[in-house]
């Protein structure tokens, strides 16, 4: 089967994916549905369980409504503690599962623990330079309004560095994927604070006025 149980989207759709209506445009039901279709393709090409790889999608950022710092593990608790869950999975895939979703967060300093680790953090990383840069600066206008737009430009060039610039953080778990291409495109700009700018300035606008 090529796709995931009929019954279990069914109950995700319904009772899981509303959830993300509540947390900031870069974590948002877009965002969510992505991971989603991305999860999907990986485990697809890999041969991984498609049920599996979907439920960890679907409930990978449910822990923002708690303290984002930990919101990878609040996510991974959530899963593990509904019990709805058993209609569809063992008590060892449901283990598993949860430690994927503990393993998404792209500040991780290990590798993830197994291949549905590597699929939801893989899926998560969107790395297309336009959409990381509108996001880092939804992020910012909805948790620091007090910036001008300065202080918005400073903030967001401070964490490109920290996360996506070649001393960044951020890694990548599945070789020769789309968004190792990405990545370093991303990291081009970076280093050109100059050509990174005028694209700063355009999506900071759009938001800002959106």
């Amino acid at each position: 089967m090529n796709n995931p149980s009929l019954d279990l989207v069914e109950f995700v759709e319904k009772n899981i994916l509303p959830q993300y209506a509540n947390f900031d445009k870069a974590h948002n039901m877009e965002h969510v549905t992505r991971v989603i279709r991305r999860s999907l393709d990986l485990a697809r090409k890999i041969g991984a369980d498609l049920d599996m790889a979907y439920a960890i999608a679907a409930y990978h950022d449910l822990g923002l409504s708690g303290p984002r710092a930990i919101h990878h593990l609040t996510s991974g608790k959530i899963l593990l503690a509904d019990a709805r869950l058993k209609r569809w999975f063992s008590q060892d895939k449901l283990t598993m599962m949860k430690e994927a979703v503990e393993d998404h967060r792209a500040s991780a300093s290990r590798a993830p623990r197994s291949i549905y680790g590597r699929i939801v953090a893989e899926a998560d990383r969107d790395i297309d330079p336009e959409t990381v840069i509108r996001r880092t600066i939804q992020f910012g206008l909805s948790n620091y309004p007090q910036l001008d737009a300065e202080g918005h430009w400073q903030r967001f060039m401070q964490h490109m560095d920290e996360k996506y610039s070649v001393n960044g953080y951020i890694r990548l778990w599945i070789q020769g994927s789309e968004n190792e291409r990405k990545l370093n495109e991303l990291r081009a700009l970076i280093a050109e604070p100059q050509r990174m700018r005028p694209v700063f300035d355009r999506i900071f606008a759009e938001e800002n006025n959106s």
